[in-house]
C-alpha cells in the first residue's frame, strides 16, 4: 500500500462518520495482537489544551532520553503529523505500512461479522501498532473526542490527565458542563493517578469518579501550582511548585499564552510522577523539554511585518484565552483577523469572545465539508471592517492589505483553516495539492 492508497482507504471510512464506542477498536486491536499493551502510556483529554499538554510531555520524555511516541489529532497538513516518535513524524512509507496492516485486520473483523471500524479507530490502531513495532518505551496519547467512549480509551495508562472542561462537542458529549465532564472523566482507571487543571464548576464530577476508582487526584491550584515569572514574544518563564515533588523552574516555556502555563504545569506534574520510577526523567530534562516543545498552530507566531499568529481556537473558551494572549503579548497593536469556523461550532460565542469593535476581520471558509458559510459568520461580527474572501489564500492577501503599520494578523477559528493557511504562508505542499 502506498501513502496515496492509504489516504484513499481512510477517506472511504468517512462514510461511516463518528460512531463512539469501544467494541470495534477492542476487537480490531485483538486481531492485531494488542500492540497497545507493549509500552507504557499517558492518556490526555480535555476540551482545550490537550494537544499542547501531550506535545509538552512528549518533549520532556524525549529530553530525558526516553523513546516516546505521541499520538494527536487532527492534523494540520498531513496525516503523518498525528504519529510521532522521538519528536519526528512517521514517514509516509511507515504510515502506509501501518494502515495496510490495520486494514487487513479490519477486513478480517468484518468477515467475522463485526462492524467496520471508523476512520479514527483505524488511525488509532495503526498508531498503537507503529509504536509497538518501533519499540517505544512510552506513548503519550491524546483523546480524539470526549473520553469515555473514545477509541483511545482502551489503554491502561500510567497517568490520566484532564486539562479542563468547557462547552464543545455538546451534541456528542452532553449538553451541559457536567455531562461533558463525565465523558472526560471516563478515562479515569482504577488506581491510576489523575492530574487536572479543571475548575471548580466541574471538579466534583472528576473527584467523584476518581474516588470511586480509588485513583489519586492532583488539582492545579491545590496539590500543585504554576506562576508566570516573565514573558516576551519568544516565550515565557514559569515556575511550578508541587506538594510532593518540590519545585521546577524558573524555566523557559517555548509555548506562548497564559493558558500554556497550565498545560505546561500538567505536563511537568506528570513527568515528575513518572520520574519517581524512571531516574532519567530529571528536573534538568523537564526544563529542557519545556524550552524545546514545538506545537504548530497553537499561538504560533510567524515573524514578519506584520507578524502572523496562527491559533486553532474553535470554541468560546479557546477564543477567550486567545484574545487574552493577543492583548498581553501585543499590547496596543491593531488586530486583523482571518476567521473561519465550522458550522457545528458556537459561532456567535467564538466571535463575541474574540472580536472587538476596533478590529478588522476577513472571513473565509475552512477546508472542510462542515465549514460555515462566510456570510453567516460575517453577520455575527461587530468590527470596524468586515470582508469576505472566496478562498483562504485570498483571505490572507486581504488581511495583509488591511493590516496597519503596527498591526498583527491572527488566523483562527478552526484547525482546518490554519493548516491550509500555514501551508500558503510557508509555501508548502499539502494533501490539498500545491498551494
Amino acid at each position: 500500500m502506498t501513502y496515496d492508497e492509504a489516504l484513499t482507504y481512510l477517506d472511504s471510512l468517512n462514510t461511516f462518520g463518528i460512531r463512539l464506542g469501544l467494541d470495534r477498536i477492542t476487537r480490531l486491536l485483538a486481531l492485531m495482537g494488542n500492540p497497545e499493551g507493549s509500552y507504557k502510556t499517558v492518556h490526555v483529554t480535555g476540551t482545550n489544551g490537550k494537544g499542547s499538554t501531550t506535545a509538552t510531555l512528549a518533549a520532556i520524555l524525549h529530553s530525558a532520553g526516553v523513546r516516546a511516541g505521541m499520538y494527536t489529532s487532527p492534523h494540520l497538513l498531513d496525516y503523518t503529523e498525528r504519529i510521532k516518535i522521538d519528536q519526528t513524524e512517521v514517514t509516509r512509507a511507515d504510515f502506509a505500512a501501518a494502515i495496510s496492516f490495520t486494514k487487513q485486520c479490519a477486513t478480517e473483523l468484518v468477515s467475522e461479522g463485526g462492524e467496520s471500524p471508523t476512520q479514527f479507530e483505524v488511525l488509532t490502531a495503526a498508531a498503537f501498532y507503529h509504536f509497538a513495532l518501533r519499540k517505544v518505551e512510552y506513548a503519550v496519547i491524546e483523546v480524539g473526542l470526549g473520553g469515555l467512549l473514545d477509541s483511545t480509551n482502551v489503554i491502561v495508562p500510567e497517568i490520566s490527565i484532564i486539562t479542563n472542561v468547557a462547552l464543545d462537542h455538546a451534541d456528542r458529549c452532553g449538553g451541559t458542563l457536567q455531562a461533558i465532564a463525565e465523558q472526560k472523566a471516563g478515562i479515569i482507571k482504577p488506581g491510576i493517578p489523575v492530574i487536572t487543571a479543571a475548575d471548580e464548576a466541574v471538579l466534583p464530577v472528576i473527584r467523584t469518579k476518581a474516588a470511586s476508582a480509588r485513583a489519586s487526584l492532583a488539582v492545579l491550584g491545590q496539590q500543585f501550582s504554576a506562576c508566570l515569572e516573565s514573558l516576551n514574544a519568544g516565550g515565557q518563564v514559569i515556575s511550578i511548585k508541587t506538594q510532593l515533588y518540590g519545585q521546577v523552574g524558573p524555566a523557559r516555556l517555548k509555548l506562548l499564552g497564559r493558558h500554556q502555563i497550565a498545560n505546561g504545569a500538567l505536563a511537568v506534574m506528570a513527568a515528575l510522577h513518572l520520574g519517581q520510577r524512571d531516574e532519567r526523567i530529571t528536573a534538568a530534562a523537564i526544563e529542557q523539554g519545556l524550552a524545546g516543545v514545538v506545537w504548530p498552530g497553537r499561538f504560533e507566531v510567524i515573524p514578519g511585518q506584520p507578524p502572523i499568529v496562527l491559533d486553532g481556537a474553535h470554541n468560546p473558551a479557546g477564543a477567550r484565552v486567545l484574545r487574552a494572549a493577543l492583548d498581553e503579548i501585543f499590547p496596543g497593536r491593531s488586530m486583523v483577523f482571518l476567521l473561519g469556523i465550522l458550522q457545528d461550532k458556537d459561532i456567535g460565542g467564538i466571535v463575541s469572545s474574540l472580536i472587538r469593535p476596533a478590529d478588522a476581520v476577513v472571513v473565509a471558509a475552512p477546508e472542510s465539508e462542515r465549514a460555515a458559510e462566510p456570510q453567516l459568520v460575517a453577520k455575527l461580527i461587530k468590527a470596524r471592517r468586515t470582508e469576505m474572501a472566496a478562498s483562504i489564500e485570498e483571505g490572507i492577501h486581504k488581511a495583509r492589505r488591511l493590516a496597519e503599520q503596527d498591526g498583527v494578523i491572527c488566523i483562527a477559528g478552526s484547525l482546518y483553516l490554519i493548516g491550509y493557511a500555514r501551508a500558503i504562508i510557508n509555501n508548502r505542499q499539502t494533501n490539498y495539492g500545491q498551494v
